[in-house]
């Protein structure tokens, strides 16, 4: 699903960010920024749908985090298709079968999603824009927390409830199930059973949150990517770009790279490295920089870098959440 040639993209992450920060700037109170954001948020998702109804792919089932991270960027009015698995986002989007994915990239504790970086260097999808969600873990319920006999839930995060469990509900069974949704699924077809889960989870099966946020570490946050055919329209001032590259097997070549982006004044936010997949001990780096490609000091960046790379390509731009 791909714009008419000539016409502008129903979804412009840069002209939306420039919005709500003016938004924000405005604001005298009594509402919050995030209240302001909140509530712009539904008007754009509904304007966007009056020009063309949006189909947003995301690594499902229904009610997970990631669909969670996507109704918080594009609201509620798009129609959400659950892909089993991240390469099945992409192989959405890239047939047209969406007009954007919406897949995990990071976690402040696990670290990176290799999955997803993997298909970054194989497909031509860009990442178009970003959102970051604190993972906060929900008791769900039909009854009370004293009907209690069993909690379902994903592995991790019943790992990561460990010890709000054994404090509180102390001798109940778990059960691991495949994920938060099914478990929250489950927890709705039985009076003793509860679920860890999203808060969206409740409202989608019909459950009661009993209590929030029981997860034991507070810091934990996962971030999510918005693929699409084309990166962010232009630059705001505040942006991330996002590249890969594999260096050419000299000494100090890599150094002589990352020399290039200090030369102009250009920051690297985050630089590692994966195994290329195409031969033994070859790997290719990704680098996080802040600034657009478009943007004249990271465009000269990108010029001098690129002789002392075997390959670089440049993965999306798209305005910092």
């Amino acid at each position: 699903m791909k714009e008419t040639a000539g016409e502008a993209p129903t979804f412009a992450p840069g002209r939306e960010a420039s919005l709500l920060n003016g938004l924000e700037r405005e604001n005298a109170g009594p509402l919050r920024p995030e209240h302001i954001r909140a509530i712009y948020r539904e008007i754009l998702s509904a304007s966007r749908s009056l020009q063309r109804p949006l189909r947003i792919a995301y690594l499902g089932p229904a009610a997970t985090f990631t669909h969670q991270a996507a109704m918080q960027r594009f609201g509620h009015a798009p129609e959400y298709v659950p892909a089993p698995s991240i390469t099945d986002v992409f192989a959405e989007v890239q047939r047209g079968g969406a007009d954007y994915g919406v897949v995990p990239v990071e976690n402040s504790t696990e670290g990176s999603v290799h999955e997803t970086l993997d298909q970054l260097v194989d497909t031509e999808l860009k990442v178009c824009s970003e959102v970051t969600i604190p993972v906060v873990h929900n008791l769900l319920a039909l009854g009370e927390r004293d009907d209690i006999k069993l909690i379902y839930s994903h592995p991790s995060a019943l790992a990561q409830c460990r010890g709000w469990i054994s404090r509180n509900l102390p001798g109940r069974e778990v059960m691991s199930v495949v994920s938060t949704a099914r478990a929250a699924e489950m927890a709705s077809k039985d009076p003793a059973g509860a679920a860890i889960a999203t808060a969206l989870a409740a409202e989608v099966y019909g459950l009661r949150i009993l209590e929030s946020g029981i997860q034991d570490l507070s810091s934990n946050w996962t971030r999510f990517l918005v693929i699409g055919t084309s990166v962010s329209e232009r630059p705001t001032g505040n942006d991330r770009t996002f590249l890969v590259f594999s260096i050419k097997d000299r000494v100090g070549v890599l150094r002589d790279v990352i020399n290039t982006f200090s030369d102009q004044g250009v920051n690297l936010a985050s630089i590692q490295s994966r195994p290329s997949r195409r031969r033994a001990w070859d790997y290719v780096f990704f680098v996080e920089l802040d600034g657009h490609a478009a943007e004249e000091r990271v465009r000269l960046a990108l010029e001098q870098a690129e002789p002392h790379t075997v390959f670089m390509k440049v993965l999306g731009s798209w305005p910092r959440a």
